[in-house]
């Protein structure tokens, strides 16, 4: 259920007061970005040997497999390259009876020191894990989420990063790491505390690494803005590929 828009902009309002606190989880660290192709719609990126179709979700060992709700049919998986690298290949799989199968993949960012199973404010790192799907928000305009959607000119970039950071947060959406879920993505309240981090989201590339949030195109954050249902309770299984493999 679409959570009334008057109620999440007073959140949005109230977490405008800690804004630098709130976005530094997610942006990099306002040094000039890399250029690269990691980041495009890249498709063909994903492995091609995967199976079109699956029990469980490709690359992903029972450690993680075990964490998926049962009642889950959206899982937007996020491969890491390296435990200490910067670059992701993320994947949509949608579930039809008891079988996944792969809707998209592309390319994509996560945190520039690579990912970590313990994150820690500021550590430049991704959390690895399964989280729950749960609120977007952005400073554009609702593309048509299913999601409950927050405009705010609150939620954006400051304008001393540098210039390729200044759309991160055009379209967000947040991933329940330390988070209440029903909230704006940038409300601050952090159930587990400040040092846990917070502000994980899913965000708009800027052609490197993260402080610790997933980084994609624009487009691909449209298409999962307009994809990702509440009633298929989605979520996204992330870490470096290593970890994710584990039995």
């Amino acid at each position: 259920m679409r959570i009334a828009g008057a109620v999440r902009a007073g959140v949005a309002a109230a977490a405008c007061g800690v804004l630098l606190t709130t976005v530094a989880a997610c942006g990099a660290d306002g040094g000039s970005a890399t250029s690269g192709g990691h980041g495009s719609d890249d498709d063909a990126h994903t492995d091609a040997a995967r199976p079109a179709a699956s029990k469980t979700i490709p690359d992903v060992g029972a450690r993680y497999q075990k964490q998926i709700p049962a009642n889950s049919r959206q899982v937007v998986a996020v491969y890491g390259d390296g435990k200490n690298s910067a670059d992701s290949t993320i994947v949509l799989y949608t579930k039809s009876g008891d079988t996944w199968k792969k809707a998209r993949g592309w390319s994509g960012h996560n945190g520039k020191k690579g990912w970590t199973t313990s994150h820690r404010e500021d550590d430049k790192r991704s959390p690895v894990g399964v989280f729950t799907l749960s609120d977007a928000g952005g400073v554009l305009a609702d593309p048509g989420a299913k999601l409950p959607y927050t405009q705010t000119a609150s939620i954006q970039a400051p304008h001393y990063w540098a210039k390729s950071h200044w759309h991160d947060f055009d379209y967000v959406i947040a991933i329940d790491y330390n988070r209440v879920k029903g909230t704006a993505p940038n409300d601050p309240t952090r159930p587990q505390g400040q040092t846990k981090g917070g502000s994980i989201w899913l965000h708009m590339d800027h052609g490197s690494g993260t402080s610790a949030c997933v980084s994609q195109s624009k487009a691909n954050m449209e298409y999962l803005l307009k994809t990702l249902d509440p009633a298929q309770h989605p979520v996204v299984v992330m870490g470096d590929k290593a970890e994710l493999g584990a039995a």
